[in-house]
């Protein structure tokens, strides 16, 4: 990890969870970290913790509704007035809603694609057009996956989520080939966890607290400083070596 120190790292979703996670890992590594949320206070929070911890890095808070493309383009444009660019982007931003195909919310299904689909893909964008005019050809693009972009579970309140998640399988692969095809040697590796121990049941079954509790009481699940410690295995490993997908989760965990 020595030649990320003191480089520029945007890391979406980076008030809870996964995205704080991480956040808090390259910050402790040395690098430069963006960290984006609409709750920025959290961040705040999380930028004080690592400078207490005495990490080499610094984690800069910066409010961003992934929902809104303006409000991306706006931080890509802050991120190079004043950071001059991003030479490791982490996708990690993510919203599922229990909407089965059946009977769901248009408006939630539309949100879920926003977030996981669309974000994701101007934040990659953004992020290869801030490297390529920089000349950065070692830089890498991360994409926080899941395990629910490679088999369907029986649960018809993830059904469209899943969806969202095949898309980032497809476009992580599509990613990998594009650069192949530009002759870059910017690195794209997807990150698909299993279960995980985070926000995302609560937040799932909000209206369900008792399902929202037992969601983690079957086995032990991931924690999110394990799926941290993938993207440091993606960025650590040698300039040549790509890895494409690293799929993970709990020893239990069947589906």
């Amino acid at each position: 990890m020595d030649r990320w120190k003191g480089r520029v790292a945007l890391v979406t979703g980076a008030s809870v969870g996964i995205g704080a996670a991480i956040a808090k890992e390259l910050v402790r590594f040395g690098m430069k970290v963006v960290g984006c949320a609409r709750d920025v206070d959290k961040i705040k929070n999380l930028a004080t913790e690592c400078q207490s911890s005495g990490y080499s890095g610094v984690l800069i808070p910066f409010k961003c509704d992934l929902s809104n493309v303006e409000e991306i383009q706006s931080m890509f444009t802050a991120i190079k007035n004043e950071h001059k660019g991003v030479d490791v982007c982490i996708n990690n931003a993510g919203v599922a809603h229990p909407e089965p195909l059946l009977s769901g919310k248009t408006s939630a299904w539309k949100n879920m694609l926003d977030v996981n689909i669309v974000a994701l893909s101007i934040c990659t964008r953004e992020a290869y057009q801030s490297m390529k005019e920089r000349n950065i050809d070692d830089g890498h693009i991360i994409n926080i996956n899941s395990m629910s972009g490679h088999r369907i579970t029986f649960n018809a309140d993830v059904h469209f989520y899943t969806a969202t998640k095949f898309a980032v399988t497809a476009l992580t692969e599509g990613l990998r080939q594009e650069l192949r095809e530009a002759k870059s040697h910017i690195r794209a590796t997807g990150i698909s966890p299993g279960l995980v121990e985070t926000e995302f049941a609560p937040r799932l079954y909000s209206q369900n607290p008792e399902k929202a509790a037992s969601a983690y009481s079957h086995y032990k699940a991931l924690e999110a400083i394990d799926v941290a410690n993938a993207v440091i295995y993606a960025l650590s490993a040698p300039p040549h070596v790509q890895i494409g997908d690293v799929q993970m989760r709990p020893v239990e965990q069947v589906p």
